[in-house]
């Protein structure tokens, strides 16, 4: 499986134009669900022409996706292989079996590239433990079947109806046997780095601490905290967990990670504690601007409006 997410990133966003960056992707992005991909490539290429030719995983991930669709062999392999240098791709496998880059499996390059990544995968996996990483796949097939459920169970019966809340109830009985079995890693263990149990399995020590109960957030936020100083943890997700906590106590967010929800069913970007800044403050934990992750939940993002609207969102998790 190839592991992108929203929040990693190894943007040094202090050179460059985030702006833009954000503009052009977000349109590409758009392109590329249309499966419009030569419209998609070239908007991906003007953003990236505009952070040094960086790019968040999601988007060089979709870059390789469009080239290779639309023939543009040079360009595909050039995303392609930027992923495989970074570990994007866990298992050869996962490469081959992607449908979006069959039209490079005729090209002399595609070999080359297979070799490369699969010599990465083993080195990478020589001091994986194996037994653990099909325990945490498990754990994080649990843990996100049921949330990936919801949109349609609320299309289908409505946000606060019985059959929303009964889901909801399974997604909390799952979260409690996934947290008790994630706690005897942890404490027997440590915080195990992505050289052990993989990244999906790394993740998941993340996403089962992330979707606890405010105390074991806290318990463990230390611990992940001096994860990311050793290399064991993402600093991204630790933001999200930073958030969660600050928002559990009743404080303004930091990285605008956590968004709210209004009773008519628009969202909105939870309090934020230093909004003029919050896009460095992303950027130094490698999140795109702020602007760019708003518009995943449809929130057009205003700073100024923003601002005038902070201390009347405070009220709301400070209650």
């Amino acid at each position: 499986m190839l592991l992108v997410s929203l929040c990693v990133s190894s943007l040094s966003w202090a050179q460059v134009n985030q702006q833009k960056y954000a503009e052009y992707s977000g349109i590409a992005d758009s392109l590329f669900k249309l499966k419009k991909y030569s419209e998609a490539a070239d908007n991906y290429t003007t953003s990236f022409s505009y952070s040094d030719w960086k790019a968040t995983p999601n988007h060089r991930y979709q870059a390789g996706a469009a080239n290779a669709q639309a023939g543009r062999m040079d360009s595909a392999f050039f995303h392609v292989n930027r992923m495989i240098v970074r570990d994007l791709f866990e298992d050869t496998l996962d490469l081959i079996k992607d449908t979006y880059f069959t039209p490079m499996h005729t090209d002399v390059r595609w070999k080359s590239s297979l070799n490369t990544l699969k010599a990465k995968q083993e080195v990478r996996e020589k001091e994986y433990d194996r037994p653990l990483i099909t325990a945490l796949k498990e754990i994080h097939h649990t843990d996100q079947l049921y949330r990936q459920q919801l949109d349609s169970i609320e299309k289908q019966f409505g946000r606060n109806s019985n059959e929303m809340k009964a889901h909801w109830k399974k997604i909390q009985k799952a979260d409690k046997a996934n947290l008790k079995v994630i706690r005897k890693i942890i404490d027997k263990r440590g915080w195990l780095g992505p050289n052990v149990i993989g990244q999906e399995g790394n993740m998941t020590l993340f996403l089962v601490i992330q979707h606890s109960d405010l105390k074991t957030q806290q318990k463990y936020l230390p611990m992940m905290r001096d994860a990311v100083q050793k290399g064991n943890a993402d600093a991204s997700e630790l933001a999200l967990l930073e958030d969660r906590v600050n928002i559990g106590i009743g404080q303004p967010q930091i990285y605008g990670s956590q968004i709210g929800r209004k009773d008519d069913g628009t969202y909105y970007v939870i309090a934020l504690k230093d909004p003029d800044n919050v896009d460095k403050l992303r950027a130094s934990v490698g999140l795109e601007p702020i602007a760019q992750y708003a518009s995943y939940f449809g929130i057009t993002w205003d700073l100024e409006q923003y601002k005038k609207e902070v201390p009347e969102l405070i009220k709301f998790i400070s209650k």
